[in-house]
C-alpha cells in the first residue's frame, strides 16, 4: 500500500470478532468499496487471526474526511450491524501520521 507523503491521518479499528460469518465479509467488502469513494480517502490495510483478533487501518487527507465516513449513512448502519452480531468488542483510534518510511528487500536474483 501506498499513502502520500505526511501529514495524514490513521484511524486504527482493534476488533474482536463472534464466531461465523453471519454476513460479515460481504459487508466488510462493502465497507472497503464505499470508503474508497469517500474524499478524501487514501488507502486501508487490514488484518484478523484465527482467534478473530483483527485491526484495519484505514488512511485519510484529514479529520474532515474521517467525520464524512463516520456520518455515511450505511456505514452507520453497519456499525450498528456489527455491535448487534459481529464483534464480540472493538476500539477505534485516530492518529496523525507525522513521518512514514518503508523498507523492501531487494531479490538478488531479477526473474
Amino acid at each position: 500500500m501506498t499513502t502520500p507523503e505526511p501529514p495524514y491521518y490513521a484511524v486504527i479499528f482493534t476488533s474482536r470478532r463472534t464466531e461465523g460469518d453471519h454476513g460479515y465479509a460481504a459487508a466488510a467488502d462493502l465497507m472497503v468499496a464505499l470508503a474508497g469513494d469517500m474524499p478524501g480517502f487514501l488507502g486501508i490495510e487490514s488484518v484478523r487471526g484465527e482467534d478473530g483478533a483483527g485491526i484495519t487501518v484505514s488512511y485519510w487527507q484529514d479529520e474532515a474526511a474521517i467525520a464524512g465516513w463516520k456520518a455515511h449513512a450505511q456505514h452507520t448502519a453497519t456499525r450498528e450491524q456489527g455491535r448487534a452480531s459481529w464483534y464480540e468488542g472493538f476500539e477505534v483510534r485516530v492518529a496523525k501520521v507525522e513521518r512514514a518510511y518503508d523498507w523492501r528487500r531487494v531479490s538478488a536474483h531479477p526473474e
